[in-house]
């Protein structure tokens, strides 16, 4: 069913999903979820406490030990399908849920959400393919190693992509044979829920997925993380929320990927095709409201082509069609929520009393078009340095740095003279130059003359402060398998160590 809007109902989620049932919270609470193109509550969802996290851990636990942790890969694979078929079917509802949580452009949910299916899909062929080994010694020994799934896996998601980071953390943990406890962040709680009727319905055991909302520190994000039955945590967000999950989750040697945060240089050369360039720059740069962590939001430009990108950027800027994220005709939707909001507007003060030229935007919209929502112009600063703040910290709003540079090698050292690493992209019709500079640049995931192309088969995380480990890819799977070596002797002696 489609989703009422805020002003004609709110929505009641009164159930976590723990244990293959829908059950309140043992303490009540609830959160308010807003719609940030409204700036109103849309939705209230049950919240989580500490003893909800101990049931969804000990019914996780069970699954890993019961019916699941026994069942073939290729059964695993089977209940996987099923469910990528029944989210592809609600798709479209899925789409528009995180419009309304997230703010996000429903043309861009609607485009992201329906290719998940495809990627659950794509994880469910590798379901009964984590084969180990045989190690050649000699006669006396076959030695061999397997792969087993690591365990109980928290899954902590992002407020700006929950559904598409909970397929980044659902599909290869599935795939492996863990369980897992899903947290979606307190700010987009919806979507996430949902699943649980998807689970429900594709028939997977009790206790494999258990999805419990709530709040971070000092709630059921901490307890999840410093729980002893929970042995590895999956987390995508903030740098230093990642730091205290790191110290709080090693008290009990648990398992980590970190993706975190990203100022991703997009660099255009001056024999790039600068029309190509130019949109995909303008549309790394807002895209998702600039609210992703592989933005190319440090624009480098070669100085002979800079006042015209510069120029380029702007009138792009003047197209953008900001408003409600649910209307169809609507670009670029508002900030995720008020705190974000903030933030972004406090780093385009701290541009201007940097000395960096705003070019456009800069503003909150507040027509009655944009009401009490939280939006944002398009912004452009030239002329930005790139020690300056607005070019060093993540500002996670739709905010582009245009940087000019010389040659190669001021592009390399402008791009790498950052604390992240996750991607970078690089328009150039040279194909000796794309290999170079490509090879030169610090980052998990690089692009030659196109940007933001991502599967579920590329490796995905970066270098540095950008995170811990890859989702997605092969090496996403190795993430949630542990190894383990089994040596058989082959003829049964051991000789006794003690005879004179």
């Amino acid at each position: 069913m489609p989703i009422e809007p805020a002003s004609d109902k709110v929505l009641r989620l009164d159930h976590l999903f723990i244990g293959g049932e829908w059950s309140p919270p043992e303490d009540g609470g609830e959160i308010n979820s807003i719609d940030p193109s409204t700036g109103r509550v849309w939705a209230v969802v049950a919240s989580g406490g500490k003893g909800d996290v101990d049931r969804a851990v000990a019914s996780a636990r069970a699954a890993l030990e019961g019916p699941w942790g026994h069942m073939p890969g290729h059964e695993r694979a089977a209940l996987m399908r099923r469910f990528a078929d029944l989210y592809q079917a609600r798709a479209g509802d899925l789409a528009e849920i995180e419009a309304r949580d997230s703010g996000r452009a429903i043309r861009e949910t609607r485009a992201d959400i329906g290719s998940h299916h495809h990627g659950y899909h794509w994880w469910a062929s590798l379901a009964d393919k984590a084969a180990g080994r045989t190690i050649p010694f000699d006669d006396t020994v076959h030695a061999f190693t397997s792969r087993v799934p690591v365990g109980v896996v928290a899954a902590i998601t992002p407020w700006n992509v929950p559904l598409m980071a909970a397929a980044w953390k659902l599909g290869p943990a599935l795939a492996a044979g863990c369980t897992v406890v899903i947290k979606p962040a307190e700010q987009t709680p919806v979507g996430t829920l949902e699943l649980g009727k998807l689970f429900e319905a594709a028939g997977f055991p009790p206790g494999v997925v258990n999805i419990v909302p709530g709040y971070g520190a000092g709630d059921v994000g901490e307890w999840l993380v410093a729980h002893p039955g929970v042995d590895k945590v999956a987390f995508t967000g903030e740098g230093e929320t990642a730091k205290a999950i790191l110290r709080t989750g090693a008290e009990t040697m648990k398992r980590f990927t970190f993706e975190l945060g990203g100022k991703s240089p997009h660099i255009i050369f001056e024999d790039a095709d600068v029309e190509q360039a130019i949109n995909a720059a303008t549309n790394s740069a807002w895209t998702l409201c600039g609210q992703s962590c592989a933005l190319g939001s440090r624009v480098l430009v070669q100085r002979s082509i800079y006042d015209q990108v510069a120029e380029a950027f702007c009138s792009r800027a003047a197209k953008v069609r900001v408003g409600p994220a649910i209307d169809p005709h609507t670009h670029m939707g508002p900030q995720a929520h008020l705190a974000q909001l903030e933030k972004t507007l406090s780093y385009i003060g701290i541009g201007r009393s940097e000395g960096a030229e705003l070019l456009t935007g800069g503003e909150r919209l507040v027509s009655n078009t944009h009401s009490a929502g939280y939006f944002v112009q398009p912004t452009v600063f030239a002329n930005v340095s790139n020690d300056m703040r607005i070019a060093q910290e993540e500002i996670f709003g739709p905010v582009a740095a245009l940087i000019p540079f010389e040659d190669e090698d001021d592009a390399v050292s402008i791009a790498n003279d950052t604390r992240f690493g996750l991607t970078a992209g690089l328009w150039t019709r040279d194909t000796g130059r794309a290999h170079r500079v490509a090879s030169r640049i610090r980052a998990g995931m690089i692009w030659v003359n196109t940007y933001r192309f991502i599967r579920w088969s590329t490796p995905y995380g970066g270098f540095g402060a950008s995170g811990w480990g890859r989702e997605n890819g092969i090496e996403g799977l190795d993430g949630y398998l542990d190894t383990r070596t089994t040596i058989v002797s082959t003829h049964g002696r051991f000789p006794d160590a003690y005879v004179d």
